[in-house]
């Protein structure tokens, strides 16, 4: 990721990711927790989470980072081989945390960005730094939102099984009501829960899911804020020109416009 301007407290989305940041600041906001990530900093998210977030450049450069996709997969087999090093599992993980960017880890997100100026290197070396970084991570207690993927009859593992398909269906109509029986909960423990996690409820976090979904088509696809409102679910243009700028500040097309100028992040 490279950000040449700072940006105001704006509304992202990130899959599943560890972000380790070479140069410059971000902030993450869920709810009243603040996270910070830095070049002493790096941030785990172990769901598909909407929250707000700012960027400060680097008074000598701009921002300057890398997003690193983490599976459920990859997580579950590093966990099968590594030892039981007495890490804190005790109460319900977070989705989002963030740890000290220590030699190991910055050192292998160092050879990772060398590798990834090649294409052999990428496709040989990639996957292997890749994995060595989850490894370290998960070796912390920064990792544990990581550690809660792969927990699915927790309430967590539950609720990220729900994030995951709504992900895949959110141009659907979905009923909270059908998620709840999905995830194996009653429809108040579902909303319980499901708020504890992501930090709101599940038709406001659907509702959010489209809006970034939308945004993305418009700013990387170029598509009419009309055709990125069918495509993520809406029936009305009208309504989903006012949640948009409800949500994000800017009508469609300012945000299209802006994003496009800045070339800011989206995930």
């Amino acid at each position: 990721m490279r950000s040449s301007l700072p940006t105001v407290r704006t509304p992202v989305s990130y899959d599943p990711c560890i972000v380790i940041i070479a140069q410059g600041t971000k902030r993450g906001y869920v709810g009243d927790q603040v996270y910070t990530y830095d070049a002493k900093h790096f941030l785990v998210l172990s769901i598909p989470l909407p929250f707000e977030c700012e960027t400060l450049s680097a008074p000598d450069g701009p921002l300057l980072g890398l997003s690193i996709g983490v599976s459920p997969a990859l997580v579950a087999e590093l966990l099968m081989i590594m030892p039981n090093s007495g890490l804190d599992t005790s109460g319900t993980p977070p989705s989002l945390g963030s740890g000290i960017l220590d030699a190991p880890v910055n050192e292998a997100a160092i050879r990772l960005a060398d590798a990834l100026r090649s294409d052999d290197d990428a496709r040989i070396l990639g996957p292997q730094i890749v994995r060595e970084i989850v490894y370290r991570v998960l070796s912390r207690d920064a990792g544990r939102p990581l550690r809660a993927m792969v927990a699915p009859q927790s309430h967590f593992g539950k609720i990220s099984s729900t994030l995951q398909f709504i992900h895949h269906n959110y141009s659907r109509t979905l009923e909270v009501s059908t998620l709840a029986a999905r995830a194996g909960m009653s429809l108040s423990a579902f909303h319980q829960h499901f708020k504890a996690i992501t930090g709101t409820p599940p038709l406001r976090y659907l509702k959010k899911i489209r809006l970034h979904k939308a945004r993305l088509l418009m700013v990387q696809d170029d598509e009419t804020a009309a055709s990125a409102a069918r495509r993520v679910g809406y029936e009305s243009s009208s309504q989903f020109s006012r949640e948009f700028k409800s949500y994000f500040g800017n009508t469609p097309a300012a945000e299209k416009a802006l994003m496009r100028e800045h070339l800011i992040e989206l995930t």
